[in-house]
């Protein structure tokens, strides 16, 4: 990488990620399979992204906004390696924490407790870390003794305070968010945009996905600003969200 390009975390190169729909109305897998088999399904293909390409500095808070269906979930899915891209390339200069789909890697047999290390792990910290930081986890999640039991006893707003809790708590390099800073009661969303602003002010890197551009306005550095499946505008928060307004 070259001297201009070495504060560079995240960098999406020209990627374009193409999906393939069955044209046929199939109603059961039973019958998807016998028309397999058949060769008699038809597909059309939908391109999600189409030649994206942006970079993050070491730091930066990057806000990227669109309309539904503009491809912003999808970038992300991508650059937190869920999905692989049709073409194109990410580098990732860090360990990267997504907060898509939170509690979307909890085993809903096991205990609050045993999430914990079971997540933590998923998301590359080892053990000892965990065990470090369990205390200030569990602190940060109200939960209680309700950490013991099994997570399919949870609620929504506890299952997501529980998954807040372990991707933040554990000082990501890279964090990816989506829409998330509506987690459980009024008082837990402000303690959660709290901590989120603490990330952003000590260093952390974020992309950060919202139709709110009021909170684009507040927390980030520069925007990506994406429409019909690609990179529309690039640049200074108040000149992309003015035009992204019009």
């Amino acid at each position: 990488m070259s001297d201009a390009n070495k504060n560079v975390i995240l960098k999406v190169d020209d990627v374009s990620m193409r999906f393939r729909m069955a044209n046929d109305r199939v109603t059961s897998i039973k019958e998807m399979a016998t028309l397999l088999l058949r060769n008699k399904v038809e597909f059309k293909e939908f391109w999600a992204l189409k030649n994206v390409s942006f970079d993050v500095k070491k730091g930066e808070v990057v806000g990227i906004i669109g309309r539904n269906g503009a491809g912003k979930s999808t970038t992300l899915k991508i650059i937190s390696g869920i999905l692989k891209p049709t073409t194109g390339s990410v580098y990732r200069g860090g360990r990267i924490v997504p907060m898509l789909e939170l509690g979307s890697g909890f085993d809903h047999d096991l205990t609050g407790h045993e999430n914990i290390f079971l997540n933590g792990a998923v998301l590359g910290y080892p053990k000892e870390y965990l065990k470090a930081k369990y205390d200030e986890i569990l602190a940060f999640s109200e939960l209680g003794d309700f950490i013991n039991i099994p997570i399919r006893n949870y609620s929504s707003g506890m299952l997501m305070r529980l998954a807040f809790s372990i991707a933040t708590v554990v000082n990501p390099e890279i964090l990816i968010v989506d829409e998330i800073l509506s987690v459980g009661d009024e008082n837990f969303q402000r303690k959660s945009y709290a901590r989120m602003m603490e990330l952003m002010h000590g260093g952390t890197t974020v992309l950060f996905v919202s139709h709110d551009l009021n909170q684009i306005r507040n927390m980030c550095n520069r925007v990506v600003w994406l429409e019909d499946h690609t990179v529309k505008m690039i640049g200074d928060v108040k000149e992309v969200c003015d035009a992204y307004k019009l």
